[in-house]
């Protein structure tokens, strides 16, 4: 993954890349670009809009069931980063002149010490361009660097992508105990 130095000029697409702090500008395999960087509170709305534009099968992807529109509550709790427990990147680009959310990953401890439930979603129009995969990357260091050893995700079994990405990057998958429409795909960050 290519590492961006705060400073560092973005390309003349990307005027946004005067971001401070930790950022990358990745890109895409076809031969676009992205902002990656940790979600902030500015990017509420942002995050309200790209969960809107997810067709409806995207968000019951990501969510495990479907929702019309995301409420204040549920907000609150995607909003809420709190490293090393809780940590999300943004994918950020510009569309139409307008910044936006295209992408998003994250992770949430879990009970069981050293141990993480990750997530991973992608614009509908962003998708198989490999936007899934840096988020993904850039989430897994994040975890590792925090201490955690295990990152799991519980996914619909028919998330043919996420089942993709997930043994593109060493995850073992299997069956959910309690849903059989439900796989929980496991990696080792040790």
């Amino acid at each position: 993954m290519a590492s961006v130095q705060p400073n560092a000029q973005a390309p003349s697409s990307l005027a946004f890349a005067a971001e401070h702090g930790e950022h990358w500008i990745e890109p895409l395999t076809d031969g676009g670009h992205v902002l990656i960087r940790p979600l902030r509170a500015e990017d509420r709305e942002r995050e309200k809009a790209f969960i809107m534009r997810l067709s409806p099968q995207s968000r019951h992807f990501r969510f495990l069931c479907q929702i019309k529109e995301p409420g204040e509550a549920m907000l609150d709790q995607l909003m809420t980063v709190d490293q090393p427990q809780r940590m999300a990147y943004v994918a950020l680009a510009h569309v139409n002149g307008e910044l936006q959310e295209v992408g998003i990953s994250r992770y949430a401890a879990c009970a069981q010490a050293d141990e993480c439930e990750c997530a991973v979603t992608v614009d509908d129009q962003w998708k198989d361009r490999g936007l899934g995969a840096l988020l993904l990357g850039h989430l897994i260091d994040k975890a590792r660097a925090n201490g955690f050893k295990t990152m799991f995700s519980i996914d619909v079994a028919a998330n043919a992508a996420m089942h993709d990405l997930a043994r593109d990057f060493g995850f073992s998958t299997s069956r959910g105990p309690d849903d059989a429409c439900q796989v929980i795909h496991r990696l080792s960050l040790a």
